[in-house]
Order: structure tokens, then sequence, then C-alpha cells
């Protein structure tokens, strides 16, 4: 069996008018994060959203301070962007479909991912959403430690900072060994 965890595709994150939006670079992956999704989901692939949860005033938490309130909980900017939003409540009952909070960038810290991967016999794992550079690449060197074997569709991941996703796809593939599946793959 093998994963797909979908990394922070919230509005806040890819909506013109998100708090912290990754804007056009992140709006042109929502055809090829839904059609992955779909897939795995149809395939009983384990389907992990990996949603970044935060809440007003916790000034304890280290983002409060380098970045604008974003996701916080029961607000619209934490719902998923667009069409996925639909798919996710069409198919969240289902046994291979799992929506988690996170704290941290990394979708590993602090959760029980790890967990849900092993008890499902799970090696393989394939990352989307967004920001390349910061929440997928942290997932990516915890799965790395973790002994996971990573793929990255680089039409499936975006970031607000063009130069930081070039050296984020760099890094995922020449120190971290992740597959970097292009387009044309």
């Amino acid at each position: 069996m093998k994963a797909l965890i979908s990394i922070d595709y919230t509005n806040d994150f890819v909506a013109d008018d998100g708090a912290l939006t990754a804007g056009k670079p992140a709006q042109n992956l929502h055809a090829k994060i839904l059609e992955l999704t779909k897939q795995a989901t149809e395939q009983q692939d384990f389907v992990v959203y990996a949603i970044d949860r935060h809440t007003i005033g916790d000034e304890y938490h280290p983002e409060s301070r380098l970045f604008p309130a974003h996701n916080l909980a029961g607000t619209n900017g934490r719902q998923l962007f667009g069409a996925l939003q639909a798919y996710y409540e069409k198919t969240a009952d289902q046994a291979n479909v799992y929506y988690m909070d996170k704290r941290h960038y990394s979708a590993f810290a602090g959760t029980d991912l790890d967990l849900r991967l092993r008890e499902r016999k799970i090696t393989e794992i394939t990352l989307v959403g967004v920001c390349t550079d910061i929440c997928v690449l942290h997932t990516a060197i915890d799965a790395y430690n973790l002994g996971y074997q990573i793929n990255v569709p680089e039409a499936a991941v975006a970031s607000f900072d063009a130069a930081g996703h070039a050296w984020a796809l760099q890094h995922l593939k020449n120190t971290l060994g992740a597959n970097i599946i292009e387009e044309n793959d």
C-alpha cells in the first residue's frame, strides 16, 4: 500500500485572498492535486490531508513571530482549496482517508502519522501541496529519517518563493533521494 500526503492545500495558502497565499503558483496545482487525490482514493491508497492548524493569540507558537495568522481553527482559510474540499467531504468516511491537524511544518512532528503509515505497512509516500520549501520539505526530511521512499510530483507542489521552491526540489532529490516526478514522466 502507498500513501498520498496532501499538505496545507487550503484557502489561506492558495486563494488570492489567503492570509499566507502562494497565489497563482499554488492555484495552478489544483487540477493535478485533485487528479492525484482521486486516483489514490480510488486505488485504495491511504490518503492523508495534513493540515496546518493554529489558534488566535497562540503566543507560544514560533510561527506567530514569522508569519501572519493563518489556517486558524474554524475559519474559511483552513478549508481545503477549490473542489478539493467537496471531494474530501464526499470521501471523508472512507477507511483510507484521514484528515489530520498539524501544528508544525512537518506532518510527522507531534502527530500520529508515522504510526498510521506503519500500521498499514506503507513504505512509499507521495507528497503534494504547499509550500515546497517549508512544510513539504520538512515533512520529507522526517519521512527520509523514518525510512520512507519519497515521491514528489513537480506539478503538484509550489511555494510563494520561486527560488526556495527550486532549491527545495533539488534538495529533495539530491539530499533526500526523493523521486521528483516531472510532468512527462
